[in-house]
């Protein structure tokens, strides 16, 4: 795709105003579609959202001989009864597997029922190193043995009998802790799993392979005790509301002053996300399930109850994803007061910041991992300028600074933004925003 038809155009400054209904959240649909791999019995998917990362996956597992059947917008069955191994020794499958980081979440799954698994270095977002060591520990520990081929960039795993055993995870990795507990649901034997995540994606798989007849307890918390079972049945399962598109669109409402209703928010699953940008000034009203921003002419950054500069920093769950911090770190743009932002988790998200100086804002890039913003409390409007989206996350929070802004704004890179945000531009025009893909 060239540069010119993979951008956005945005003419900000305008108000919005309406109802906008979160997608399907991306990162349990990765873990819940390559679940499918654990039964040879249909599996039905609904709430799957539209985008590059979930299709990508999807396809890959119709090329590893997986029936996907589409049934109604967001809605899938998939039957994986006859799975071609040999398939993952193929050059398509290393070109299309090394170009999705998803396609990691599919090896935990094959290792259970079948054995044995060959898997390409995955791609993903540019944002800092991110271990796989927890993943392989983690297998290791029930008995597979790995083998990485750096000149081919290939993993070859052989787990040919996993048996239950105590598992320390060494970090509390969201996708880590899917892979080895899709791995030992399969096991010989009890597989008890400390420092778990225990995020509400985690949640959503444990109860989705519990509904398929598997034995997982602990469910929300950091200890997980997996009982092996023999084989997995079919079942129906419904995803989440996406979190990061709630938290954004609460960050859009702000920024551009707007009166927007989230529908069907999954609010008993946004943990912390609401307080925090409530810790920002931002007003909120919860009404069932829906969350209602009234427009704000302006906000104001809480302060520690000592008076000093608040710190928002991202935390493994319960604590702030770190999949909103640039979210937040746009939105006290334009608030009154200062903040300081710290993003532990990974060492290259906030490098965007530069084209958010450019626009106008006012920003201490303190080092990789930490930034302060000074808020100009909406005195000076960001300006639009040309950009470039580096990753998903960073690609959307450009997109809210863009459509707060004076003039015009283009956006390159656009299918970072389209990896993560399903029809973003369509669900945006409805609620009154002036965007448009350039083609």
């Amino acid at each position: 795709m060239s540069n010119k038809a993979d951008a956005f155009e945005v003419i900000g400054g305008k108000k919005l105003s309406g109802t906008i209904i979160p997608q399907g959240a991306k990162n349990e649909a990765l873990q819940i579609v390559s679940a499918v791999l654990l039964t040879e019995e249909e599996v039905t998917i609904h709430n799957l959202p539209d985008i590059l990362d979930v299709n990508n996956l999807i396809k890959l597992l119709a090329d590893l001989g997986v029936e996907t059947t589409w049934i109604g917008p967001g809605s899938c069955k998939f039957k994986a009864a006859n799975v071609n191994l040999d398939y993952l020794n193929s050059p398509e499958f290393k070109a299309k597997g090394a170009a999705l980081r998803g396609s990691i979440m599919i090896l935990g799954p094959l290792l259970a029922r079948f054995g044995r698994a060959f898997i390409p270095k995955p791609g993903g977002d540019k944002i800092g190193r991110r271990r796989l060591d927890t993943h392989f520990l983690g297998f290791e520990k029930l008995g597979a043995r790995f083998n990485f081929d750096p000149k081919e960039e290939v993993y070859h795993v052989d787990a040919s009998e996993l048996k239950g055993t105590y598992i320390l995870l060494d970090e509390a990795s969201v996708t880590g802790t899917a892979n080895v507990l899709m791995a030992a649901c399969l096991a010989k034997g009890t597989t008890t799993l400390y420092n778990a995540a225990c995020e509400p994606y985690i949640q959503q798989l444990s109860r989705m392979i519990n509904s398929m007849g598997g034995k997982i307890s602990g469910i929300g918390s950091n200890l997980l005790t997996i009982e092996g079972v023999g084989s997995l049945k079919g079942c129906s399962h419904t995803m989440l509301p996406d979190m990061i598109e709630v938290g954004s669109f609460i960050g859009l409402a702000a920024m551009t002053g707007s009166d927007i209703t989230i529908q069907g928010a999954g609010i008993q699953h946004l943990g912390i996300i609401p307080q925090v940008f409530s810790r920002l000034g931002i007003q909120m009203e919860m009404k069932g399930d829906d969350i209602h921003v009234p427009a704000q002419d302006h906000y104001a950054i809480d302060t520690f109850i000592d008076g000093s500069v608040l710190t928002i920093a991202d935390a493994p769950w319960p604590g702030f994803t770190p999949d909103l911090l640039s979210i937040v770190l746009v939105v006290a743009t334009q608030a009154r007061g200062s903040v300081l932002i710290h993003q532990k988790m990974f060492e290259s998200r906030l490098f965007f910041v530069d084209k958010l100086i450019d626009m106008g804002a006012r920003i201490i890039l303190c080092d990789p991992h930490r930034a302060t913003v000074i808020g100009n409390d909406k005195r000076f409007p960001l300006r639009g300028i040309q950009m470039t989206s580096p990753d998903i996350r960073a690609g959307v929070s450009l997109l809210i600074a863009a459509l707060s802004a004076e003039g015009k704004s283009v956006i390159h890179n656009a299918h970072q933004i389209d990896r993560g945000y399903q029809n973003i531009d369509g669900r945006l025009k409805a609620i009154g925003a002036q965007i448009r893909r350039l083609d």
